[in-house]
C-alpha cells in the first residue's frame, strides 16, 4: 500500500514508544511502592499486597468494557470499521484484566477467607461478566460475514455491559464479604497504602492505554490490508 495509506498507524505506532516509555517506569515505582512504601497490613502479612495489583486490574477491567459499550452504539450509528476494532480490542483486554482480577483475588481470599473461591455476589457477578465477554471474543472470531458479524458484536457488546454496573455494586447491594473498598472517604486505608493503590492504578491506566491503541492499530492495519488483498484479487481475476 502506498505510504500515504499507512501514515496514521506507522504515526500511532511510534506515538506508543513514548507512552511504553512512561509506562515502564511507573510499573517499577508501583512495584516498589507495594513493596516497600506500603506497609505490612497487621491481619494478613504480605499476602495483602496482592490488593495492590487486584484492584487496578479491576477498575480497568471494567473501563475496557465501558469502551466496548460506547464503542459498540457508536458502530450501530456509524457503522464504521473503527469502532468494530475499538470495541474488540477493548474486550480483549478487558478479559484478560478482568480474568487476572479473578486470580490475584482467590489468591486474596484463599488468605483472607481460607477458601479459593466462594459463590459471593462480587465474585460470582464477575465471573458471570468474564464469560460473557469471552464469549463475545469468540463471536468476534466465527466465520459468519463481516458486516454481519460486526452488528451482532455491537449488539451484545451493549447487552453485555449491563452485567459491570452489577459487578461494581454487588458488594452494597447484597450481603457480600468482598470488601467495599471505596465504600467510605479513603477506604479505611491507611495514607501509604492509598497512594501506593493510586500509583499502581496510574501505572496500569498506562499500561492499559498502550495495549488498547497497539491492538486497535493492529485491528484498523489488518482490516485495511484485508480490504487492499481482496481489492487486487478482484481485480486479478
Amino acid at each position: 500500500p502506498p505510504r500515504s495509506t499507512l501514515f496514521p498507524y506507522t504515526t500511532l505506532f511510534r506515538s506508543l514508544k513514548f507512552l511504553a516509555l512512561a509506562a515502564i517506569p511507573a510499573l517499577c515505582v508501583a512495584q516498589y511502592m507495594i513493596w516497600f512504601y506500603a506497609p505490612i497490613e497487621a491481619t494478613m502479612g504480605l499476602v495483602q499486597k496482592v490488593f495492590y495489583l487486584h484492584m487496578p486490574m479491576a477498575i480497568w477491567s471494567f473501563v475496557s468494557f465501558l469502551v466496548v459499550f460506547v464503542a459498540s452504539l457508536m458502530y450501530l450509528v456509524r457503522r464504521t470499521a473503527f469502532w468494530d476494532a475499538l470495541a474488540g480490542s477493548a474486550a480483549e483486554i478487558g478479559v484478560l484484566f478482568s480474568g487476572l482480577a479473578l486470580i490475584t483475588g482467590s489468591i486474596w481470599g484463599r488468605a483472607a477467607w481460607n477458601v479459593w473461591w466462594t459463590w459471593d455476589p462480587r465474585l460470582t457477578t464477575t465471573l458471570i461478566m468474564w464469560f460473557v465477554y469471552a464469549g463475545y471474543l469468540l463471536l468476534r472470531s466465527s466465520p459468519m460475514g463481516g458486516e454481519r458479524r460486526a452488528l451482532v458484536c455491537a449488539v451484545l457488546g451493549v447487552v453485555a455491559f449491563l452485567d459491570v454496573p452489577l459487578v461494581f455494586y454487588s458488594a452494597r447491594l447484597w450481603r457480600s464479604v468482598h470488601p467495599a473498598v471505596f465504600g467510605r472517604q479513603g477506604g479505611g486505608l491507611e495514607p501509604e497504602m492509598l497512594h501506593t493503590l493510586l500509583a499502581g492504578m496510574a501505572a496500569v491506566g498506562l499500561l492499559w492505554i498502550c495495549l488498547l491503541l497497539t491492538r486497535h492499530g493492529q485491528e484498523r492495519l489488518a482490516g485495511r490490508l484485508a480490504a487492499l488483498r481482496s481489492r487486487f484479487l478482484d481485480t486479478d481475476s
